[in-house]
């Protein structure tokens, strides 16, 4: 929940009120219309749809510009990350393959974005885009160097102009196709036609970046193999996550209009591109260097924007948490926190201004889900605080609506099930019965997880290393992920690993 809960900007600004939420969205819109078409390593992204710049290409932006662009993406991404030490490395990496590329000429920055999204990507003035979720996954300095030479490609092949470019022809076939034929449902079936083709032109380049960033990071002396190393993590991280939230893996051929290739293609494609250059043990990969500058990376979401300790969420700046039902992860999203459960319960919390005039029924009222009949609005008190709650049935879902006066503001709390049998609807309502001020002391003793190296010791197990993890959720599979281990891989003493502490 980016600058607070649910992407709520807080009281005095923390909250949302009808203007900050618009803001909100234009902000987000922007940062999408900057980095359309620039391409994604990870694929994890703050908006749904990216939206194709219409301005045409330029060669420099002036320098308020750049810092505006910058304001923009760190607003999208949670803000800059500070940590002197990793961005040095990461700076480091992006010189050196300047240097050994096609157009050495071209110079480049790395901002490190503090987010626990899986997300990489450039801007045509050559400013790349790194976030710390990024960096938790890999496990060298060759997998990162793999990274920034695939954004590096797409600014050295104007990746972001083609697009772009298409985009505009699209829209020009559809708007021919309506108005000189007169037929605008022909001209709705060219552009959706259009948008197919827009899908798999940029399929290709993400493959093309994958192929000339391996090329480029053999020739500034990595390890050529980082990059299919890397994207084996990302699609296990993505498992791994798909498993948490009780969802199943995508399916290949199921994100047909996706921007970015699957990931065993990807690392086929990057397998065979490493191949050409050599066999496996050439070049460098240095995992002690990337591990010592990643120690004390935050890991997951930073407490300044909420975050979750097992089925308990905490926003130590808000002021409040509350406990999901028996079963439930969090997805902290920038608009809502979520959270789902493996049999297809579902909650949501947000939180808006209280208007000067309006009750907690009224709120209520306006602010149902479209084709859901409502009960009787019940009044209560949740510890101390003001509340109402209601049940409302759809054709396929039944929810329970609650709403906590907190100060100005409430917080709106909505529970869903496909049946919602008495003991699930017992479980909803305990866990509205949580919800409550945080204390003074909660607040200050909350600290955020931090990824933290550790050396193997002779007798060490993925089993002991494991349980030194500070995650109580599939702590052994989150290791051997984090870690790039496929099952059965031995561990050597003395080598450095990452676990989770607090």
């Amino acid at each position: 929940m980016t600058g607070g809960a649910c992407g709520m900007t807080g009281l005095g600004g923390r909250h949302r009120d009808k203007r900050s939420f618009a803001l909100r969205l234009a902000v987000l819109a922007s940062v999408a219309a900057l980095l359309a078409g620039c391409g994604s390593f990870g694929g994890e992204k703050p908006t749904p749809q990216p939206i194709v710049p219409a301005s045409a290409p330029k060669v420099a932006p002036a320098p308020t510009a750049v810092s505006q662009e910058q304001a923009r993406i760190a607003a999208a991404y949670g803000g800059v990350y500070s940590k002197p030490d990793l961005v040095t490395l990461l700076n480091s990496v992006a010189d050196r393959l300047a240097a050994a590329s096609e157009r050495p000429d071209l110079r480049y920055k790395v901002t490190l974005l503090n987010s626990p999204l899986i997300n990489a990507f450039a801007l045509p003035n050559g400013n790349l885009y790194v976030t710390r979720g990024l960096l938790a996954v890999a496990n060298d300095t060759s997998e990162i160097a793999a990274v920034l030479a695939h954004e590096m490609a797409h600014v050295t092949a104007r990746h972001a102009f083609q697009r772009a470019d298409e985009e505009r022809k699209a829209v020009l076939v559809s708007r021919v196709v309506s108005d000189v034929l007169e037929d605008r449902e022909a001209g709705a079936v060219a552009l959706a036609k259009s948008k197919l083709s827009l899908a798999s032109f940029s399929r290709a380049q993400e493959l093309e970046a994958d192929r000339i960033g391996v090329q480029n990071i053999a020739r500034a002396g990595f390890d050529p193999y980082g990059a299919s190393r890397f994207l084996l993590s990302m699609g296990r991280q993505s498992e791994l996550r798909s498993a948490a939230l009780g969802q199943k893996p995508s399916q290949p051929g199921l994100d047909f209009l996706s921007t970015h290739p699957s990931t065993p293609e990807r690392v086929q494609l990057a397998v065979t591109a490493a191949r050409q250059i050599g066999a496996p043990g050439v070049g460098e990969r240095d995992r002690d260097a990337y591990l010592v500058a990643l120690n004390g990376t935050t890991y997951g979401d930073d407490p300044a924007q909420g975050f979750a300790r097992g089925r308990r969420f905490l926003h130590p700046r808000l002021g409040f948490t509350f406990l999901a039902p028996e079963g439930f992860t969090f997805e902290n999203g920038s608009e809502a926190l979520l959270g789902v459960a493996p049999d297809g319960r579902a909650l949501r919390l947000d939180a808006a201004r209280l208007g000067s005039s309006q009750t907690l029924e009224s709120y209520i009222a306006e602010n149902w889900i479209d084709g859901v009949e409502p009960g009787p609005v019940e009044k209560l008190e949740v510890n101390g605080m003001d509340a109402v709650t209601v049940v409302a049935r759809g054709k396929e879902w039944t929810f329970r609506f609650a709403a906590v006066k907190f100060g100005a503001d409430v917080y709106r709390l909505i529970f869903a099930a496909r049946e919602l049998t008495p003991d699930i609807d017992e479980g909803f309502r305990a866990s509205l019965a949580t919800f409550r001020r945080l204390t003074q002391a909660e607040s200050e003793q909350a600290q955020p997880l931090k990824i933290e190296v550790a050396t193997v010791r002779p007798g060490d197990t993925e089993e002991t290393l494991a349980r030194r993890m500070a995650v109580t959720d599939r702590a052994l599979e989150r290791f051997a992920v984090l870690n790039g281990f496929a099952p059965g891989d031995p561990l050597q003493a003395g080598l450095r690993v990452k676990v989770i502490g607090e």
